[in-house]
């Protein structure tokens, strides 16, 4: 998915957040943000924010829906350029159309992982199918380190298996005790005794999680990470803290084990995301992620005149302009608290 603001926010991020300091589990909520068009479809960004820009290597979050794209026209995203990072789409419903300057055209569908590397350069398009009647879904960015950042461009797909989640169910409740409270789909790293065998260039973990009503289940997670949890539906409790949906909380690195229950009468269904702080310096501009002013200016201009980044076959339309540059040159907002 492309960042389609006029006028993107200046980002830059690194080094490990402050352990020592606020809440165990910090909430991050969401501003709206319109795709475009007169019936722009609108998303709700966690990531980046001025709270916190970076959770591992995740530094971008789009949640959606659920949209009735009769009524908004669903997504509709023209050929655009990334470097520096990676896409990771994930649907709960619809469906929707990939098509990049590799030739890869395939489909987004709920429980399937497309990953696409854009490293050196890579343009795509996402078009929601005319199968689409509820679309639904998150839209990830994974940040490439600095050795890796112009590796070549790729796509994967992948479809994980539903894992189950134990835990201990509500008093009252034909299974209450420990027993399968809900499941796991594990798209990268690794939880719940499941393995994601798709490749990162950092330690990473992505997970859709589902918890039965009431129900309560710890998970071993680790250590070096930091998490976040995005909520889709549902109210839960991460740790000591309840979290409302939408909303984004973030737990720093040191727990050896994550309390997730769930406070309603219906099941929850959220996105737990994690990894090492990055622990490096990043400057983001639109759909690029560089170490520079230099970086993201040559990526723009190769954009604009039509070089590095391939041709999208098949969309039916004309691929994204570039923003303009800011008039300053791009200058850090300071590391991550």
């Amino acid at each position: 998915m492309s960042n389609t603001e006029t006028q993107p926010a200046v980002q830059r991020c690194g080094g490990s957040p402050d352990e020592e300091t606020g809440p165990r589990v910090e909430i991050l909520t969401p501003r709206d943000v319109p795709l475009g068009g007169p019936r722009a479809m609108t998303v709700r960004r966690t990531l980046p924010q001025r709270a916190r820009t970076l959770i591992g290597a995740w530094c971008f979050a789009d949640h959606y829906g659920p949209d009735d794209v009769a009524a908004t026209g669903g997504m509709d995203v023209a050929p655009h350029p990334h470097t520096g990072l990676q896409t990771v789409s994930w649907l709960f419903s619809g469906e929707i159309e990939h098509r990049d300057s590799l030739g890869s055209h395939a489909f987004v569908r709920p429980g399937e992982l497309n990953l696409m590397t854009g490293g050196h350069g890579i343009s795509h398009s996402e078009v929601s199918t005319a199968r689409t009647t509820i679309l639904h879904g998150v839209q990830l960015w994974v940040a490439l380190p600095e050795a890796h950042r112009d590796t070549a461009p790729d796509f994967r797909h992948y479809e994980p298996r539903a894992v189950p989640l134990t835990g201990q169910a509500p008093a009252g409740d034909e299974a209450a005790g420990d027993g399968p409270v809900g499941e796991a789909r594990v798209f990268l790293g690794s939880l719940a005794g499941d393995t994601s065998p798709v490749p990162t260039f950092t330690p990473l973990l992505g997970a859709e999680l589902i918890l039965e009503p009431h129900a309560t289940v710890t998970l071993d997670i680790d250590t070096r990470f930091e998490h976040g949890l995005l909520l889709d539906r549902g109210e839960v409790r991460m740790a000591d803290t309840l979290l409302s949906p939408a909303e984004l909380g973030y737990l720093a690195p040191g727990s050896r084990t994550l309390e997730l229950t769930n406070t309603t009468d219906a099941a929850a269904r959220m996105v737990l995301l994690g990894g090492p702080p990055f622990g490096e310096q990043i400057v983001m501009w639109w759909n690029f992620i560089g170490r520079s002013h230099e970086d993201i200016t040559q990526a723009r201009e190769d954009w604009m005149t039509g070089s590095r980044f391939g041709e999208v076959n098949g969309y039916d339309g004309d691929r994204l302009p570039a923003p303009e540059l800011p008039n300053l040159p791009l200058k850090p907002r300071g590391d991550v608290r």
